[in-house]
């Protein structure tokens, strides 16, 4: 079998000053039009991701994670578009670059492994033709080379017969299979960034638990960062450093993640927790309690905070929150100004 390395291809970029954050979110605002105004989909979110360092970005469906996650590339769908903030990749603005920036920014120095293989992936052609396609457009290789790297990347993302399997159409392949061919696809330029929506969603819990252990096998490989969105706090617990908590289009909490999982301080991420079963044999027994109500209509918003019609803290004042995490990134910050922490 051909090795591949992951490590050591071109980037466009040069390198970031020691302590420099990779990548740098300020003040993002995504909107929709609608009649009569605009909907946010995410309202002045802020964080960074560090060298060789993991974000979790999570929060129920809809709260913003995947556009967010989708316009560090300037893939927010139309007729969505970015109306303010900045997005630091390198020294420059991602939102200043030309079509041909973003083209060559994408898939070579910030990849992103899409929510659905099946949706991502084309039905019409082997999968191994569709990740040294990738290999050749962005890296020269000839279609040889490109087509034994792409044997390489499968053999190295653990799926079996690799040289038998490229030949496979995706219907052909199981679900974990396809998410793993998506991720050879992601790595095949060997990317600083690496953005996945949803990795192990409809997975069952040991493809789950498969999946996640070899992303961070590859990070550990080439020094990659990675940002990873879910709606579940216990996928981030094991594999992120840092954790940014969503909620109707607002970031609502930041820290590390031991300082987000041992002290939750918004009650929304209290809420999440006490969804997750708990890893403690001694906490056998414990019910699971669910956040009562439903995610707020993004067209109608209250005024303040938007957690206040399902929050058990919810008093006099929530409708006058300004939705400004206290203290601000990369200290553990909280957007709520009543609740300082317990775990819940």
């Amino acid at each position: 079998m051909t090795s591949v390395s992951l490590s050591d291809e071109p980037k466009a970029t040069g390198p970031v000053a020691a302590g420099a954050p990779l990548l740098a979110v300020q003040d993002l605002t995504i909107a929709f039009p609608r009649v009569g105004g605009f909907v946010f989909a995410a309202n002045r979110v802020a964080f960074s991701v560090g060298q060789a360092r993991t974000l979790g970005l999570v929060g129920e469906s809809g709260s913003g994670k995947s556009v967010t996650l989708r316009s560090l590339i300037g893939l927010v769908p139309a007729p969505g578009a970015v109306v303010n903030g900045r997005i630091e990749w390198a020294g420059r603005n991602v939102l200043e670059y030309s079509p041909s920036e973003l083209r060559a920014l994408r898939g070579l120095e910030i990849a992103m492994i899409f929510q659905d293989p099946s949706a991502s992936l084309n039905p019409v052609y082997p999968v191994g033709d569709q990740i040294a396609d990738v290999a050749r457009v962005r890296l020269g290789l000839s279609r040889k080379a490109a087509r034994e790297r792409a044997i390489a990347l499968l053999d190295r993302v653990g799926i079996a017969s690799a040289r038998q399997r490229a030949r496979d159409y995706p219907h052909q392949l199981s679900g974990g299979m396809r998410q793993r061919v998506m991720i050879a696809m992601a790595v095949a330029c060997g990317p600083k960034l690496l953005l996945a929506d949803e990795p192990t969603t409809a997975l069952d819990v040991t493809i789950q638990d498969q999946i996640l252990a070899l992303l961070v096998e590859l990070q550990g490989e080439t020094g990659m960062s990675m940002i990873i969105v879910s709606h579940d706090l216990g996928v981030i617990a094991d594999v992120c450093d840092d954790v940014a908590v969503m909620y109707a289009g607002s970031l609502v909490e930041y820290g590390s993640r031991d300082d987000v999982i041992r002290s939750p301080r918004h009650p929304y991420t209290q809420g999440l927790l006490s969804a997750v079963l708990p890893i403690d044999l001694s906490s056998r027994g414990q019910r699971l309690r669910a956040i009562e109500g439903h995610p707020p209509d993004l067209r109608m918003l209250p005024s303040g905070c938007p957690f206040q019609a399902r929050c058990p803290y919810a008093r006099p004042g929530c409708e006058r929150v300004p939705m400004e995490l206290d203290p601000a990134p990369p200290a553990h910050g909280s957007a709520c100004p009543f609740v300082t922490g317990a775990a819940a």
